[in-house]
């Protein structure tokens, strides 16, 4: 590198200057001021960790994000966190370890491997929340709640939730005897919304009509609240874990519909972002004229179980800088 080109960052990696740098701190302020408010008590974790903490649950695509070194002191795996969400999971429980529900929330940098997206950052500033111990809709609705709060305290407006349930498709999936392998498969397609691949992986299980022709319906039932409608004709016949995750959703939906007037839900049942570790329902918000999430969460009820306490659990996370 020659001299004049030493002032470069790596790409996707940016600082923040002045006024940008002030304004983002005042932000950063009023934001742990609204959650403290509602409960949500600082945590602040370790910028690294052991790499087997860190990745948690989270499945693949969190390895991939996830830069790795190897401690010089005890020769173990650590990684830069590349999100904050299993560093909750492990101080909820294990350094606090109480019994009534936990409320707790953060703020900081997590580095990524690559971006999400042209021109994404690899060092977003994330902020979230997350609600340990209470198994309910309730908590799940409070954590909606308060993403929109985040929204309206930066003056962020026509916010749009799409809400799914990952139960649905696991149901579906465990009913129609699929191996690990077709899942992943169908999975995969469907987050593309690939029907002729869909079509094609499920022409080669051992499944019945009705259950494929369920699993096949995922990827058009998305849309506005006449899809839970639809839904729950097209699914009539499975098992229970699916119409239990349907009357969820819709509990969910119609608590979210009364405490906030003239919210824009869609829902998207084919939608299994972090379906790797994720339970129940799961939510991205949307506004006009960004064309990806600008936050997400849901319910990820068995992300402690490795740190021998798999406590309920429902929460989101965004970028500050994205927000801003």
């Amino acid at each position: 590198m020659s001299i004049r080109d030493k002032w470069l960052l790596p790409e996707g990696i940016e600082e923040v200057l002045p006024p940008d740098a002030r304004q983002l701190e005042d932000a950063r302020r009023e934001i742990l001021d609204l959650y403290a408010r509602w409960g949500y008590q600082l945590i602040m974790p370790p910028f690294i960790e052991y790499l087997d903490s860190l990745l948690t649950g989270s499945g693949n695509d969190l390895d991939l994000q996830t830069f790795k070194i190897t401690d010089q002191m005890s020769g173990r795996m650590m990684g830069l966190r590349a999100d904050m969400t299993p560093q909750a999971a492990r101080i909820d429980a294990h350094p606090l370890r109480r019994d009534a529900p936990s409320r707790l929330c953060y703020v900081g940098t997590v580095l990524h491997t690559r971006t999400d997206g042209f021109g994404g950052s690899r060092s977003p500033l994330q902020v979230g929340a997350e609600l340990f111990g209470h198994a309910g809709p309730d908590s799940d609705v409070e954590i909606l709640s308060l993403v929109l709060e985040t929204l309206s305290l930066l003056d962020i407006a026509d916010a749009r939730i799409d809400l799914g349930h990952v139960g649905i498709f696991r149901g579906l999936a465990r009913d129609a005897g699929l191996t690990a392998l077709q899942e992943r498969e169908l999975f995969d397609a469907l987050q593309r919304k690939a029907v002729t691949d869909i079509d094609e992986i499920l022409a080669d299980t051992t499944a019945g009509n009705d259950q494929r022709r369920r699993l096949a319906a995922l990827a058009g039932l998305n849309g506005g609240a006449e899809v839970l409608a639809r839904a729950g004709d097209i699914l009539a016949g499975a098992g229970h874990g699916v119409n239990e995750a349907l009357d969820n959703l819709r509990s969910i939906a119609e608590q979210m519909q009364q405490r906030h007037t003239g919210l824009v839900l869609n829902y998207d049942l084919a939608e299994l972002r972090g379906y790797a570790y994720q339970t129940g329902m799961v939510f991205a918000v949307f506004v006009p004229g960004c064309g990806q999430e600008i936050a997400r969460g849901g319910r990820y009820d068995a992300v402690g179980e490795v740190f021998g306490r798999a406590r309920p659990a429902t929460g989101f996370s965004t970028d500050l800088k994205t927000l801003m």
